[in-house]
Formats: structure tokens, C-alpha cells, sequence
């Protein structure tokens, strides 16, 4: 519930209001596209391992997956525009940390200080938008923020691997601080807004214990197969994990006020599809890290050719959501559900062909391409059918799950990837033995893709037809890494 008036898009707190939301956003935005380009980089000036740069990814998504859902609860208790603010100068605190990071640890530290500086900022974007502007302007408010920050995702890995290459990874941080301060300055005449009847307790037991669960279980993955490891160690970070994963479990079902509320997964459809974004962003989370490297590492790219070849799947992506959102509305999800994840698969079988000497014209791009046009075919039937398993006053919260499950998905990937395919300690100083690897994991990418393309077809159902004019068109939100955040009737748009 808005605090105060809310008001139109074409006046001069309405472009306020975007212009902070938008920014805030895009600082995410090019951070979660930009670091996998530097990873090489980082890589040889830290003398890092395969697993050092799994962390430097790992710690970022740990912390934003497990605190996502409680940043949504403190700017509804405690202020939507305080708590993006707080998200806005802590994120660029810890991007600055990164920056001057003088060892591999340090830097993993300032990461997963970045993540918890985005689990505030990212969910209060929106929602300032939906709560700031007259009903009627609000599609156009969210398209407004939707495009541009889709240019943000895409500019990401080509300003950073510029960066890179001219001068450092360092400045891919860097270029956080000047975002922030135009941020904060527009900020100030942001509306500030709440919700009265928000429960005013935080599930803070449940971010412990979820942090808990998947640090340990991270770190075992993550450590277990490296040469030198303390056994020891890993085996109690497991254990811990374990136990933790219970704990949340058992913490989240009796808690009156909790962060994840269990009961949304009594609807099949929402847990079919939550299944099939684990399964389905896990692959798509494990490959893009690999392939960067790979592009690097066996054919020599530099850091902004391998940041370019992705551009292709963004353009298709940006392309595409609405049209294939549209497309379920009218023939429903299971479909496109269905041969989207199979699409993806033939994208990544096609990635075997990546390695030492191969050309990007006849090797990459088909590949790109391929992939580009299966997770364009995924994602908005696969929010559509999220947000539609649950009653209306419950979207956030199927939203925010969702948004979860998307992140923890990416970070068990990295985690899991690659090991499983032999790419531990100095790997990718080796290019033969990381192409080889690559292939394995890209192989075992396609298998989840296909099995997530099966799951939809047998768990997935249409809902009824509804008569021709009656289901309004929707505008989805979308972005490469996590599923959309929300879609939005287009009668709002005016």
C-alpha cells in the first residue's frame, strides 16, 4: 500500500522514479552477466584453481538466493525506497571491496557481500514501480524498466570484457560506484511506501538456516574434489548442510511468519514448474560459466570476444520473451514448456563442437543461436504458469520462490559442474584438458535441459480455454539469469 500519491509516467517524479529503479536494477543486471568474462583473468593474477573461481560466482549466488525473499519482507515492513537505498549503498560498498580485493579470499568475501547488498536491492526495484505509479501507467512503467534493463544484461559482458581487456578486472566493479551515486541522488525523490499489514516479524531463523544448508553443502561440492582438500572438513560442511536443509524444512512449516511458505507447494503446477526451473537454470547456469571460459581458454578469445558471442542469445531473448509469453496464454505452457528445455538441449549438444580451432561462424553461433532460441521458448511460459498456479495475492510470493529456485539452481550447478566433468585445480591453464571437460559438462547440460523438457510435458497442464478477448495479453519482465519477475496485464499499460 502506497504511503503517498501515486503518479504519472511522463512527469518528472515518474522519470525520477525510473531512472533510480532502472539503475539500481542494472547495476545487478551487469554484475551477474560481467564476472564470468573476468574469471580467467582473476584466475591468473590470484593463482586461483578451478575452485577458487568457482567460488568467486558461488559466493555471490549464496548469499542472494538465500536472502532473496527476506529483502522483499523488509521493504515492505520497514519502507520500499529506505530498504533499496540500503540494497544501493551496500551493493556498491562491497563492489568496491572487490575492486581493491588484494587476495582470492577477500575477493570471495566482498562477493558474497555484493549478493546481500542485491537480496535488498533487486526485490524493491520492482516493487517501487508497482506501488509509485496510477494504475494506468504502471505497464508502461515496468515495459520502460523491463527494456533497459535488458540492454543492461546485454552491455554487461562487452563493457566488461573492454575492461578487461584495456586495463583490469578490477574496474568491472569499479563501475558499480559512479551507477550508485546517480542512484542514491535520484533516489531522493523516489515515494517512499509500505505495506501496514505486512507481518512485522522477519523470518531471520529461516535466512540462517537457509545460508547454513547451502554454504555447507557449496563448500563440500566445491572442495571435496580438489587435490589437497581436508577431508575432514569437507565431510562436516556436508553433514551441517544437511542437517540445516532440515532444519529450514521443519523451521518454515511451523513458522507462523515464513520465509518460503510451504503450502504454495501443495498446487502441482507450481511445484512441477519450480522443478523444472531447478533442473532446467541449473544447466543454464553451469554451461554459461563453462563456455566463457572455454571460449577463452581453448580458442583464445579475449575477454571482450567471448563477452560479444553471447550477444546473440540476449538479442533473441529480448526478442522473443513476450511473443512466446503470449503464445502460452493462447495454446498454454505445456507446449512450449515442453520443446523449449528440448530446443536448449540441441543448443548445448551443439556446444561439443566448441573447442581448440573451432570458428565462431560455423561452430559458436549455431550454438548460441540454438540455445538463445529454446530459453526464449522457456521462460516467460514458464513464469506465466508460476504465477498462475497460485491465487492472485500470492504472486509475489510464487514470484519470489521462483526467483529462488533460479538462483539455487545456478549455484549447485557451479558448484556441481565442474567436477563431474574433471575441471578441478589449474584446469583452465590447460586447454586440452578444459575443452575435454567442457564437453562433458555441456553433454550433461543437455541431459537436465531434456529432462526438464520431459517433466513439463508429463506435470505441466493447460489451464481451461477461456473464450477469444477475455485473457488479457501480458507484458513480461525477463532477464538472462533468473526467470521473470512478474507479468503484468496489458490493460495496465493504458
Amino acid at each position: 500500500m502506497a504511503d503517498t500519491t501515486a503518479v504519472r509516467f511522463g512527469t518528472k517524479p515518474g522519470r525520477w522514479i525510473l531512472v533510480a529503479t532502472i539503475l539500481g536494477s542494472g547495476m545487478v543486471a551487469i554484475d551477474s552477466t560481467v564476472v564470468n568474462v573476468a574469471l580467467p583473468s582473476i584466475g591468473t593474477d590470484f593463482h586461483a584453481g578451478v575452485a577458487g573461481l568457482q567460488w568467486v560466482l558461488t559466493g555471490y549466488l549464496l548469499t542472494l538466493s538465500a536472502t532473496i525473499l527476506i529483502g522483499g519482507s523488509l521493504g515492505d515492513i520497514y519502507g520500499r525506497r529506505k530498504i533499496f537505498t540500503v540494497g544501493v549503498a551496500w551493493f556498491s560498498a562491497a563492489s568496491l571491496l572487490c575492486a581493491v580485493a588484494p587476495t582470492l579470499g577477500v575477493l570471495i568475501a566482498a562477493r558474497m557481500l555484493q549478493g546481500a547488498g542485491g537480496a535488498l536491492l533487486v526485490p524493491g526495484s520492482l516493487a517501487i514501480i508497482e506501488t509509485s505509479f496510477v494504475a494506468d501507467d504502471r505497464g508502461k512503467a515496468i515495459g520502460a524498466w523491463t527494456g533497459l534493463g535488458g540492454v543492461a544484461t546485454a552491455v554487461g559482458p562487452l563493457l566488461g570484457g573492454w575492461l578487461v581487456a584495456a586495463v583490469s578486472w578490477r574496474l568491472i566493479f569499479v563501475i558499480n560506484l559512479p551507477i550508485a551515486v546517480v542512484v542514491l541522488l535520484a533516489a531522493k525523490h523516489v515515494p517512499e511506501s509500505s505495506d501496514p499489514k505486512a507481518d512485522r516479524r522477519v523470518d531471520y531463523a529461516g535466512a540462517i538456516l537457509a545460508m547454513t544448508a547451502l554454504g555447507g553443502l557449496t563448500y563440500a561440492l566445491i572442495e571435496g574434489p580438489s587435490p589437497g582438500s581436508a577431508r575432514r572438513l569437507v565431510v562436516a560442511a556436508a553433514v551441517a548442510g544437511a542437517v540445516a536443509l532440515v532444519a529450514f524444512v521443519v523451521v518454515e512449516r511451523r513458522s507462523s511468519h515464513p520465509m518460503l511458505p510451504l503450502d504454495v507447494f501443495s498446487s502441482r503446477q507450481f511445484t512441477v514448474t519450480n522443478l523444472v526451473t531447478l533442473v532446467v537454470y541449473g544447466a543454464l547456469g553451469g554451461v554459461l560459466f563453462l563456455l566463457t571460459v572455454n571460449l577463452q581458454v581453448s580458442l583464445g578469445y579475449s575477454a571482450l570476444a567471448a563477452g560479444a558471442a553471447f550477444l546473440p542469445v540476449t538479442v533473441i531473448m529480448l526478442a522473443l520473451s513476450s511473443r512466446t509469453g503470449a503464445l502460452a496464454q493462447r495454446i498454454g505452457p505445456r507446449l512450449p514448456m515442453s520443446v523449449g528445455p528440448i530446443v536448449m538441449a540441441l543448443g548445448m549438444l551443439l556446444m561439443v563442437r566448441i573447442g581448440i580451432g573451432s570458428s565462431y561462424v560455423t561452430d559458436v553461433l549455431p550454438a548460441v543461436v540454438v540455445f538463445g532460441l529454446g530459453l526464449s521458448l522457456t521462460v516467460a511460459p514458464l513464469t506465466t504458469t508460476v504465477l498462475a498456479a497460485v491465487d492472485g495475492d500470492r504472486a509475489g510470493i510464487a514470484s519470489g520462490v521462483n526467483n529462488a529456485f533460479a538462483r539455487v539452481a545456478s549455484l549447485l550447478a557451479v558448484a556441481i559442474l565442474p567436477p563431474v566433468a574433471g575441471l578441478t585445480g589449474a584446469a583452465y591453464h590447460q586447454p586440452v584438458r578444459f575443452s575435454d571437460g567442457f564437453h562433458v559438462a555441456v553433454m550433461i547440460g543437455a541431459a537436465m535441459c531434456a529432462i526438464g523438457g520431459v517433466v513439463a510435458a508429463i506435470g505441466i497442464t493447460n489451464p481451461v480455454r477461456r473464450r477469444a478477448g477475455v485473457a488479457p495479453t501480458e507484458l513480461m519482465s525477463c532477464q538472462l539469469d533468473a526467470p521473470c519477475l512478474r507479468n503484468i496485464p496489458e490493460s495496465a499499460a493504458g
